[in-house]
Parts: structure tokens; sequence; C-alpha cells
């Protein structure tokens, strides 16, 4: 196994993205590197009035910043020895851009991801995976939940 220094698994709180987490945190394990779990959060123009992204008393992007540090340190936590950075990521661009730009501006040796594990490449990877696949400059982990 080639020996990763810094590890970017990219998660969305989905079950896959649990066994991308779990994945990465094995081979971070491994091969002694540093794990950053990233989640980045799309930004989008909020109807304040409507009640199903917050609570009404809560700024909606607020919100949705709050539950992100939440999950990420959820899954932290999950990870017992394994340390992990966790960052949260707001971005007018996709989550795809977002991913790349952060590895590559990091300086990421390996990019850890789930796959939703459909049929062909696009819907087998899920539209982020692939895109991530096709322009990121450092290797790419496609993980597949086990189910």
């Amino acid at each position: 196994m080639e020996s990763y220094r810094n590890i970017l698994c990219a998660i969305d709180f989905s079950p896959s993205s649990e066994a991308a987490v779990d994945r990465a945190a094995v081979i971070a394990r491994d091969t002694g590197a540093q794990l950053t779990l990233l989640h980045v959060v799309e930004y989008f123009p909020v109807d304040r009035s409507n009640e199903q992204i917050a609570p009404e008393d809560t700024d909606p992007e607020q919100y949705r910043m709050s539950r992100a540090h939440e999950g990420l340190a959820d899954q932290a936590r999950r990870l017992g020895e394994i340390e992990a950075v966790q960052e949260v990521v707001v971005s007018e661009h996709s989550a795809k851009h977002e991913i790349v730009r952060f590895a590559k501006e990091r300086q990421m040796d390996l990019i850890v991801v789930a796959s939703h594990g459909r049929h062909g490449i696009s819907a087998l990877l899920g539209s982020t995976a692939t895109g991530v696949l096709h322009t990121a400059s450092c290797d790419v982990l496609a993980v597949r939940a086990v189910i």
C-alpha cells in the first residue's frame, strides 16, 4: 500500500459515507496518515419562512452549519483512537468542486468518497464521486457500503 500522509474523507452522513469513513480510518491507522473529515454545505438562498429547513427561531444557514458540525463530531467519535481533523465548508459551488479544491489546497494524497452501488459509472459512484474521480489530482478511493 502506498504510504499516504494526508487522507481526505468527504462525507454526506449517508450510510454509504459511514463505510467510507471506516475505510479511511483503517488506511490512516495503517499508514500513519492524518485523516481529515470534510462535509460540504452547498450554499443556496433560503426562504426564511420555510420551517422544513430549520426551527422557526433559528437562522437556516446557522442551523445547517450546526448540524454539519454535529455530524462530523459524531463520525469522529466513532473512530475511537484515530484522531481526525473535522472541516465544514460552505460553498456556492458543487460538493465535487469543493472536495477537489480542498484536497489540492491542503495537499491531500488520497480522497475517500462513498459510492452508491447502482449501475453504470455515474450511477455506481454517484455524481459527486464521479466528478471527484475525474478531476482530482491525487488518488481517489470510492467505497461501497456493505448492504
